[in-house]
């Protein structure tokens, strides 16, 4: 072994022990001083000469032994080198150890190549130096030399052991990232198993690569490791050629890199990538009947509005690892994205058992959540579809486990629902009415009919709301109840409002061309109000020389008013400014933070026909809507009246319109104006009270 370059001939001091006869043991050096061959003694933490015999100034191309001893010998010597040094120097501590090794010196700039004894050296200070003793010259061929210097400096780590385990020979890579001189190849793997594949895969073939985690001085690495059967050619006894190159952090970068492809950043679950490739290869487990569970967050888009998507963060995180405490090991847990997320439940062993486990998992999950100052109760909704993974179809169970979902949804949420053949019937009807949505909405098969709204102080119609129809050329006239659901959730509802929106206004524009003083009311869903092209549409209708100013009135949701309280405002006022009036829609249900009142341009209140249902039960909430109403200078408005009686407490709590079938069902266009006319002869007043009367 050789050294790249251990000095340069430069003369300079540098802080050493004094370097006399009597320190270093006056015997011995006198008795080295007259050896013919090169001798010196090396400080290794100081890296200089202490002493060196006249041959050996001749070798460093010394003029004294005084010159040599003066010489800073750290300044061009490499890393590589001063580590190797620093190895002999524990080695000699330690087992008492003796090199033999070719090196090259560069006095003065010169290369030098001599094989040279190394063994320890006691100094009379305690400190361990290093004996040289040059026992003859190279005769190596440059390409020799070239390659032991090669073999020095390089950073692949290259170890010859005995067959029984011991190393016979470590380059200096190889002994940096050792964990003692004397470390094993079994010593080596952190896991055993891997020591034994290896030694079956050399057993069968003589040799084998691979990747595996080693036992090193600094700790576990990652190591690309070569090993090789040979024969050691000093002994002829069989050994092991161990080659190996540091791979931590190409290891570590790739594993990264495929946690972030098959995982969720912000909740540490599996994503749709992996779940697609788990649900491919799931029948090769020969695991028996599994079950899809979907679920989401029940009402989350109203968390993220009303605390914040940080708040809708922290509860997608803390659900997450209630999912993950509850659920076991062989489970595999994925978030969709959103707030969806899938879990695949292996091995299920009866539907009765996953159902307590699934109860288990919704109490885990709907614990409240607290964050700071904050505290949610979120509950989720499931869908259950079991499956036998030898003969199951990914895309069939996932569709059979969201129409499970949807159906827990459909019947009041906060609930697990498995999947039955009945409810795969209904989502193949649904699936057929979306069609022909879509087809309708391009047809535009739809029509309006309105509902008067009566005013019980002037016993006349003021108002009508325009309410939507499906005119199907095949099953005729259809009703919302049974389409506009379907259209809000799968984002029609933004073309067909569109739609409504277009044909109401022309209605109303009509019916001012023609004389007809009288307000009309239009459903406006929240995805419409998000829609940029609600604004336009409504300008460009105010725009008209003929538009009915402030006869024209958009009933939006409480919903609606989730969310940005200045960028709702300001569109409300651009709504409001342009000539449209704004009403509150199914009051009393929604929002229940009251501050908006006050903060929009609001004309209207139009109080939900649950509360006229329950009356007089419910007559204390809506005679508060009514005083509220009325401080804020709105009109109120009482949905749903079906009864005479809902319609004498109405009139005696002084209500300022009224809706609803005890008036009129909702009728065409053509049938509205002799409607109204009818009303408006059978209302009368008492004059006191202004009392409608109905015969």
């Amino acid at each position: 072994m050789r050294n790249e370059k251990i000095d340069h001939g430069a003369a300079v001091s540098s802080p050493r022990l004094a370097a006399t006869p009597t320190d270093t043991s006056d015997e011995v050096l006198i008795a080295a001083q007259r050896l013919k061959a090169a001798v010196w003694i090396y400080d290794v933490d100081n890296s200089c000469i202490l002493f060196a015999n006249a041959s050996a100034c001749t070798l460093w191309q010394a003029k004294s032994e005084e010159d040599l001893r003066s010489r800073d010998l750290s300044k061009d010597m490499s890393p590589t080198v001063a580590k190797r040094l620093k190895q002999y120097q524990v080695d000699f501590i330690e087992r008492d150890a003796s090199f033999s090794e070719m090196w090259t010196l560069y006095p003065n700039g010169t290369p030098t190549s001599v094989m040279v004894i190394y063994r320890g050296y006691r100094l009379a200070d305690g400190r361990m130096a290093m004996q040289c003793e040059v026992v003859g010259g190279a005769e190596d061929e440059p390409d020799n030399l070239r390659s032991a210097e090669a073999l020095l400096h390089t950073d692949v780590m290259i170890a010859l052991h005995d067959a029984s385990g011991p190393p016979i020979y470590m380059n200096p890579a190889a002994r940096n990232t050792a964990t003692h001189a004397q470390q094993s190849i079994a010593e080596k793997f952190v896991d055993p198993s891997d020591y034994d594949k290896m030694v079956g895969e050399l057993e069968a073939s003589g040799e084998h690569r691979m990747v595996s985690k080693v036992n090193t001085g600094i700790g576990p690495r990652w190591h690309d490791l070569t090993v090789k059967r040979c024969s050691d050619a000093v002994t002829g006894n069989p050994a092991i050629l161990l080659t190996a190159i540091d791979v931590s952090e190409l290891k570590i970068a790739r594993d990264k890199a495929r946690y972030l492809a098959d995982r969720d950043q912000l909740t540490g679950c599996y994503n749709r990538s992996y779940l697609q490739q788990h649900m491919a290869t799931l029948a090769e487990y020969q695991t028996e009947r599994c079950a899809l569970l979907c679920f989401d967050i029940d009402r989350f888009k109203q968390i993220n509005d009303r605390l914040g998507h940080e708040m809708g963060d922290v509860v997608l995180k803390e659900i997450s690892e209630r999912v993950f405490a509850t659920i076991r090991r062989t489970d595999t847990f994925v978030r969709l994205g959103g707030d969806e997320f899938v879990i695949v439940l292996e091995d299920i062993p009866s539907e009765l058992e996953l159902a307590a486990k699934l109860e288990d998992l919704r109490a885990a999950i709907s614990k409240p959540i607290c964050h700071d100052a904050t505290r949610v109760s979120a509950t989720v909704s499931m869908g259950v579809a079991l499956f036998v993974p030898s003969s199951a179809n990914y895309t069939a169970i996932m569709r059979e486990a969201d129409i499970a979902l949807y159906a827990s949804k459909q019947t009041g949420r906060n609930r697990a629902t498995f999947f039955s053949d009945e409810m795969g019937a209904e989502a193949k009807a649904r699936d057929m009415v979306e069609i022909e949505l879509k087809r309708a909405i391009e047809n535009r098969e739809f029509t309006l009919h309105y509902q008067p709204r009566f005013s019980l102080k002037s016993s006349k119609v003021v108002s009508v709301e325009a309410l939507v129809r499906w005119q199907n050329p095949n099953r005729g006239l259809i009703m919302p109840a049974d389409f506009i659901p379907i259209c809000e959730e799968t984002g029609m509802i933004e073309d067909l409002g569109q739609m409504i929106l277009e044909m109401a206004c022309a209605e109303a524009i009509s019916w001012h061309q023609n004389g007809c003083d009288i307000e009309l009311s239009i459903n406006i869903s929240p995805r419409q109000f998000d829609d940029k092209r609600l604004l336009q549409s409504l300008a460009s209708f105010a725009e008209r020389p003929d538009f009915p100013r402030g006869k024209i009135e958009l009933e939006i949701t409480e919903n609606v008013l989730i969310g940005d309280h200045d960028l709702i405002a300001e569109k409300l006022q651009a709504i409001s400014q342009m000539g449209y009036r704004i009403a509150i829609d199914d009051f009393g249900t929604g929002y229940s933070n009251l501050s908006y009142i006050s903060r929009f341009p609001l004309n209207c209140l139009k109080i939900d026909q649950s509360f006229i249902a329950q009356l007089p039960t419910s007559g204390p909430i809506i005679s508060l809507i009514l005083t509220l109403t009325k401080q804020i200078g709105a009109t109120i408005v009482a949905e749903g009246v079906e009864t005479s009686d809902q319609l004498d407490w109405l009139c005696k709590h002084d209500c300022d319109q009224v809706q609803g079938y005890y008036l009129s069902q909702p009728v065409e266009s053509r049938e509205l104006m002799g409607v109204i006319a009818e009303l408006d002869a059978m209302g009368l007043t008492d004059g006191k009270n202004s009392r409608i009367i109905v015969p």
